[in-house]
């Protein structure tokens, strides 16, 4: 007894050190641009917003931004994204963003009280990843490139996060966490457009459309989309739809702007390690639907030096079955990001 107890002390203390290195590591490359940052943000997006709690349940990240807004002085891409960035223009680039994003994600099934959740449920998951974006923008588009490298499986500590959180809020403790993913080293590429497809004559309404691609362990996926805004100053900050993508923040409106927004996005899934499991190993994993639709729909308004936004996302199936709807309910949450500048 008392060596399995040993044994189990040192497996969480190996867990704890890798966990550590990580962060650390995720440290080591947003601190060369911690002296140039512009702007701050953290997002947190959660069931709970839409009373749920299952599926995708939680996501916290926080980011750090470095911007250019003068054509003369445009950030310089680091080499995270520079496997993508052959595709991004350099001509009439007005604006330029270097973004630091760092978080966890937590995925869990139906019913947290089940030891072994049942076959076909969703599988106990946590994800923790650095994500750098940069993005370039024009008069009349915008583009992203993104690389995000992460960990999943008990390294990423979901499980002490999501009983942490539950104690305090007086929540049911969550039991399944022992058949999460394993162990695995993730990662995703991506790339993205968004253009200003329409604007009226008083500035007040535009229409955007967009389409995204990625590739890698994590998700493999194509979408397009279009988002009608209504409010002030949108010339600033069409770009920011763009940050949704990646989760890593929601459209936000700058300099003392503010709009609601609505969208409607509609894409295909390849691969996705939260419901098809651990790509090398044998794990846990659930069927679903590889074609994906979802209504957005927010608000967001700044003041001085910050800004504020709160969105809700609901995916549809348009002739899905009860699984696909199912499926829609676990997926769908609200999520909100405080940005200031420092």
């Amino acid at each position: 007894m008392g060596g399995q107890c040993g044994a189990v002390s040192n497996n969480q203390k190996g867990l704890i050190r890798l966990r550590k290195c990580f962060i650390g590591f995720c440290w080591i490359f947003m601190l060369p641009a911690y002296a140039d940052v512009n702007w701050m943000s953290a997002t947190l997006d959660n069931d709970f917003f839409v009373n749920e709690d299952n599926g995708y349940t939680n996501g916290i990240y926080v980011s750090f931004f470095e911007i250019s807004d003068n054509a003369q002085s445009i950030q310089q891409p680091v080499f995270w994204v520079k496997p993508l960035l052959w595709s991004m223009p350099n001509e009439n680039v007005k604006t330029s963003v270097n973004i630091y994003s760092a978080g966890q994600t937590l995925t869990t099934p139906y019913d947290i009280e089940e030891k072994v959740p049942a076959e076909g449920t969703f599988p106990y998951s946590a994800l923790l990843s650095f994500t750098n974006t940069y993005i370039s923008v024009t008069p009349n588009y915008a583009d992203r490139v993104s690389t995000t490298l992460g960990v999943v499986g008990p390294i990423a500590m979901g499980e002490q996060t999501q009983k942490a959180v539950h104690r305090v809020i007086s929540a049911k403790t969550p039991r399944g966490w022992d058949t999460q993913l394993k162990n695995e080293v993730v990662f995703e590429l991506s790339r993205g457009r968004t253009w200003r497809a329409w604007v009226a004559d008083n500035g007040r309404t535009d229409v955007l459309s967009g389409a995204n691609a990625s590739i890698g362990t994590l998700r493999s996926g194509v979408n397009t989309g279009i988002m009608l805004r209504y409010g002030q100053n949108l010339d600033d900050s069409y770009a920011t739809v763009l940050l949704a993508e990646s989760r890593t923040s929601n459209p936000i409106a700058v300099n003392e702007g503010w709009f609601v927004f609505a969208g409607v996005e509609v894409g295909y899934t390849f691969n996705q390690i939260f419901t098809d499991g651990n790509t090398f190993r044998n794990s846990r994993s659930i069927d679903y639907n590889h074609n994906s639709n979802s209504f957005t729909t927010g608000l967001t308004y700044s003041w001085g030096d910050m800004a504020l936004a709160f969105a809700i996302n609901s995916p549809f199936s348009i002739d899905g079955d009860k699984n696909d709807r199912e499926m829609d309910k676990f997926t769908r949450y609200g999520t909100l990001t405080f940005s200031w500048q420092i």
